[in-house]
């Protein structure tokens, strides 16, 4: 029954951009938190978890009101010589199907179950 709701929201600290600052002669590794924002519903039989995918860790599963401390790198590169403009990290997350254990399954993306995305802008300070 999970799978047929709508997946809760998620928020992430910071949440609107990443920044990654100069120099870019190194590779530069940031983190931010992503939270499982759903509040447990009293009596309810159903647990909202949510499984994400497509950072690092590369994917996981969060309880209502969890969080993870997620990894995005940045290679070197010669700044003012590549097209970042478009440079941004995907997050995808669904609801986990009631009952199951707390692991990652990548087939629970491919079932009938909706996907939510959030894209955070990735900026580039000289």
């Amino acid at each position: 029954m999970a799978q047929s709701v709508p997946p809760g929201d998620i928020a992430t600290q910071p949440g609107t951009k990443i920044v990654f600052n100069a120099p870019y002669d190194d590779k530069h590794t940031y983190h931010f938190k992503l939270l499982n924002t759903v509040a447990c519903v009293r009596d309810s039989p159903h647990i909202y978890r949510i499984l994400f995918r497509d950072v690092d860790p590369a994917a996981g599963v969060l309880d209502p009101k969890e969080n993870a401390l997620i990894a995005v790198s940045c290679d070197a590169f010669a700044y003012g010589q590549e097209d970042t403009n478009n440079d941004r990290i995907t997050i995808e997350w669904a609801n986990t199907p009631d009952g199951a254990a707390k692991q990652f399954r990548r087939e629970w993306f491919q079932g009938d179950g909706m996907v939510r995305r959030k894209n955070l802008p990735i900026e580039y300070n000289p």
